[in-house]
């Protein structure tokens, strides 16, 4: 599902690949050797979250995630001018927080299926799910600040305030789920808390731990805020239209999670008449009784109505402005151009992914 324009992009020169796969193999190691401090039984569901084992506990070669975010705090240290293993703290601590997210989210919104299998709480119970996700936000905070430095007290401030507002976009998330209505411009702000913030973190966390003053790690952090945006108008395409062997989740995943995602909110605000329809029909939705029966063609209406009124495009283009945003904002730092041209890779790649 692209939503760049299809001339060549830096996606089509970078190894994007390489780069996240350099990511993971940097990062992978010591996230492995944190997840190991964590008492029994917690060890064992952490590396069944992360792909490591499968469910009877035998070793997996499950799917990690894109490592988006490792590939983004290597590069940070880059542009800075430090060798990419001294962002590799960054890139583990980003990635634990990252986890200890989808841990608590998928229990919260009664996810079964992430990455193509069983979910935590699906596999080993709610307990272990909260339990897992605590421990590893408390491992991100011990592995930047067993470092010792002034760098990674800076750091650790970045990824905590990070956090902060990443709970804060959850818990819009979920409140929006009960409410009629809500704005554009609140969707754009429960967003931004919830995907923008971390990954902002992510690209700003290895500069400040290579050295990098506030101004520069700073404007870092304003790229990968509207990248932020930019991958999470993304994901809510790919959360009504996106294939479900590639997202390894339900078809009309968000529909059926009632979520009030960019292209529904865009769609409730368009006006017209497949808008009032739509409007229509998730208010009596939100009243039934009977929602979780509901067929895949009565999904499927409320997907076509939505894409009528404007919300798929509306919300395509936007992925495109954010996207455009985070390029200009590179444009303010000094970077070797090699990194500059990388990052700008990353984000093409961001935004025209299929899961």
């Amino acid at each position: 599902m692209p939503t760049v324009p299809s001339a060549e992009t830096a996606a089509d020169t970078v190894d994007v690949t390489s780069l996240l796969e350099r990511g993971r193999t940097l990062a992978t190691p010591v996230l492995r050797a944190a997840v190991d401090r964590l008492a029994p039984p917690m060890d064992t569901v952490a590396a069944y979250h992360f792909g490591w084992i499968d469910a009877a506990g035998n070793p997996s070669d499950g799917d990690g995630g894109k490592a988006v975010r490792p590939a983004l705090a290597l590069l940070s240290a880059e542009a800075a001018g430090a060798a990419p293993e001294v962002g590799v703290p960054g890139a583990v601590a980003v990635e634990l927080v990252h986890n200890f997210s989808l841990l608590h989210d998928d229990l919260m919104d009664g996810d079964e299926q992430r990455r193509h299998r069983d979910t935590v709480w699906k596999v080993h119970g709610p307990a272990q799910a909260i339990l897992v996700g605590d421990a590893l936000f408390a491992l991100a905070n011990e592995i930047l600040l067993e470092i010792g430095t002034v760098e990674a007290g800076r750091a650790t401030r970045r990824l905590t305030t990070a956090t902060r507002a990443l709970i804060d976009g959850q818990a819009q998330d979920i409140s929006y789920e009960h409410r009629e209505r809500v704005t554009v411009e609140e969707c754009l702000e429960m967003e931004g808390n919830k995907t923008g913030a971390l990954l902002a973190c992510a690209v700003s966390i290895g500069a400040v731990l290579g050295g990098a003053d506030d101004r520069t790690a700073d404007t870092l952090e304003k790229y990968g805020y509207h990248l932020g945006l930019a991958f999470q108008a993304v994901d809510d395409l790919l959360g009504i239209w996106g294939d479900p062997e590639a997202t390894g989740k339900q078809t009309w995943s968000d529909l059926r999670q009632r979520k009030k995602s960019l292209p529904v909110v865009a769609a409730l605000a368009a006006g017209g008449p497949a808008s009032e329809r739509l409007g229509e029909l998730l208010a009596a939705d939100a009243k039934s009784s009977d929602f979780e029966n509901f067929s895949e063609e009565e999904f499927a209406a409320r997907a076509a109505l939505i894409d009528e009124a404007g919300g798929r495009e509306w919300t395509a283009e936007e992925a495109r402005r954010q996207h455009t945003i985070a390029i200009e904002a590179l444009d303010t730092v000094q970077m070797p151009d090699r990194v500059r041209a990388q990052l700008v890779a990353l984000a093409d790649f961001v935004v025209v992914r299929k899961r």
